[in-house]
């Protein structure tokens, strides 16, 4: 059933437009990873990737926070566009807890999300054998929709009002100073 909900959780972060809510629905994918391998007893590993995906999914919450702040509360990315040249360090938090939310090797994520995949490769039954592809299914899908993110509010043209444009604004020091060490964790 978690690895079931991990791909339900998924699917709903892709078709998704509302930043906080992409976010919000990989954070549920996230933790039915912790929840399946509880099924398999193995309870040190969800712990360990409950404590990593705190520190890179607060990291990622803090930033989004700071570009719906920065764009007078648009949380739709379909309305951002090109931040990274207008928010740099706010880009550089997200870059980082997002590639760490996808497993991005020598990151706190790929350590976590790996032993989980893999002492569900190992266990040598059907359940297991299921909860792999499950679980390597749900990893492709959130290096998707975190990649989708990324590209349309960062990379993408510009959609934003011209006058939400020039008052745009990268965080106080106090919220650079908490991404940091946020992003330090990551």
């Amino acid at each position: 059933m978690g690895s079931l909900t991990c791909i339900f959780a998924a699917t709903v972060a892709l078709v998704q437009n509302d930043l906080k809510k992409v976010i919000a629905y990989s954070t549920c994918s996230q933790l039915v990873y912790m929840l399946f391998i509880c099924g398999f007893s193995s309870y040190t590993f969800s712990f360990y990737h409950l404590v990593n995906h705190a520190f890179f999914k607060a990291a990622l919450f803090l930033g989004a926070g700071s570009i719906i702040h920065s764009l007078s509360d648009e949380q739709d990315f379909r309305r951002m566009g090109e931040l990274k040249k207008l928010l740099p360090f706010t880009y550089s938090i997200i870059m980082v807890g997002s590639l760490s939310l996808m497993g991005f090797p020598f990151l706190s994520g790929f350590y976590s999300k790996d032993a989980i995949i893999e002492l569900s490769f190992v266990n040598y039954s059907v359940a297991g054998n299921f909860c792999f592809f499950m679980a390597c299914l749900g990893a492709m899908l959130t290096s998707y929709y975190s990649l989708r993110l990324i590209c349309l509010v960062f990379f993408s043209k510009n959609r934003s009002y011209r006058l939400v444009l020039l008052i745009l604004h990268e965080s106080s020091n106090i919220v650079c100073g908490t991404f940091f060490i946020f992003w330090l964790f990551s």
